[in-house]
């Protein structure tokens, strides 16, 4: 009989599943996964006119233009695959953590449901904070830099390739927490590590914040990276409460 500090019989974290089945267990997820964000970028592309107009308010009076035969279609279809990212998350990151799961102890399952809805929750939330907040400081200061001098002339492509980057990476960048959670769940790292490693964690957050955005300008990576840091202070403070609670359940066992 499985108890809740050992792995079930059938999985855990010593499941014996052979490779290969691991791999056809992951090629199944990532077919569903795509099938997911394909029909989610379908029914997406029917309301692209409507977003667009949405995504052009941080703007203001900037016009954006095309420049090629297909750069309206290639606009449409842009936002529709980003729209369509969006809408499939919660599936996508079910079927990301249920691929984890035969790893897991019988205990550890249970958060799995918990996992997916914070996951997508936090997300959403920095494409939220990346759209309100950070992107019209971002675009105030790149579109009216040298302003009276250059005169911007932005395509449609290029603003909707420019904005979904910045969003998608505030939204992945927003995962730190629930990822320093699980580790710390599993014992692989602690806050008191965390802490000892902030300054090889600045080196690798800037690199992170680098990797995200769109531009390579240093004023983007930075409105990046502050809170890919703040998050990290976060992170560690999960951690710390993680294994407090953790110590607390093992002392009452």
């Amino acid at each position: 009989m499985a108890t809740n500090d050992q792995p079930e019989q059938s999985g855990g974290r010593f499941s014996n599943m052979p490779f290969l089945e691991h791999l056809e267990e992951l090629r199944k997820r990532l077919i569903r996964s795509i099938i997911a964000l394909i029909i989610a970028a379908g029914g997406s592309f029917y309301f692209a006119e409507h977003i667009i107009k949405f995504i052009m308010t941080p703007l203001g009076d900037t016009k954006l233009y095309v420049t090629e035969v297909t750069g309206t279609f290639t606009a449409y279809f842009k936002i529709s695959l980003i729209t369509g990212l969006l809408v499939a998350l919660p599936f996508i990151f079910w079927q990301l953590w249920s691929f984890i799961s035969p790893g897991l102890y019988k205990r550890e399952k249970l958060l799995i449901l918990p996992i997916v809805l914070a996951s997508t929750t936090l997300f959403l939330l920095g494409a939220v904070f990346c759209f309100y907040v950070m992107l019209p400081i971002t675009l105030a200061f790149l579109i009216h830099y040298g302003e009276g001098l250059i005169e911007p002339m932005i395509t449609i492509s290029s603003y909707i390739g420019f904005v979904g980057m910045l969003i998608l990476g505030f939204g992945a960048g927003f995962q730190l927490p629930i990822v320093a959670y699980v580790l710390g769940k599993f014992g692989i790292v602690s806050a008191r590590g965390l802490n000892k490693a902030r300054r090889y964690a600045i080196v690798i957050l800037l690199f992170l914040a680098a990797f995200l955005t769109p531009t390579p300008d240093m004023f983007t990576m930075m409105v990046m990276f502050v809170p890919l840091y703040a998050l990290y202070e976060i992170s560690i403070l999960i951690v710390w409460l993680t294994g407090k609670k953790k110590n607390a359940q093992v002392s009452a066992d």
